[in-house]
């Protein structure tokens, strides 16, 4: 298997992340929890925690800190991304809206977007693999 200038430090390092993240996802299996509660603020920062990892999908929560922004990318899958706290400006394919606790937004695959935070704001993302 090639992994192009990685060294093997880097791969242990990330296996053991991976590792690391579906033991916490299973750690919550079964259980009655709050979104919210499961990924805190920090200042001048974004946060995020795995929920669900699979080869088919994720689902991962964010917090981010007042200001705090993802630059425009690209995603090859669909996501869906609904605000469980604060408002924050997604812009997809130019196309600037505000989302707000509640409110649920789809990325569509390949299409560029950005968010920024207006207020504090935490959101949970579904990305769906096919």
């Amino acid at each position: 298997m090639y992994y192009g200038s990685r060294r093997k430090g880097e791969l242990l390092e990330e296996k053991m992340g991976e590792r690391k993240k579906q033991a916490d996802t299973e750690s919550l299996s079964g259980q009655v929890l709050r979104l919210d509660d499961l990924v805190e603020y920090q200042t001048n920062s974004i946060v995020s925690r795995a929920i669900i990892s699979k080869n088919v999908g994720t689902v991962t929560l964010f917090a981010f800190d007042e200001g705090q922004q993802l630059s425009e990318h690209t995603a090859p899958f669909d996501a869906l991304v609904f605000g469980l706290d604060g408002e924050a400006e997604i812009t997809v394919s130019g196309k600037a809206q505000r989302l707000k606790a509640g409110e649920m937004i789809i990325l569509p695959s390949h299409s560029p977007h950005s968010l920024r935070a207006i207020r504090k704001f935490k959101m949970i993302l579904i990305m769906i693999r096919s």
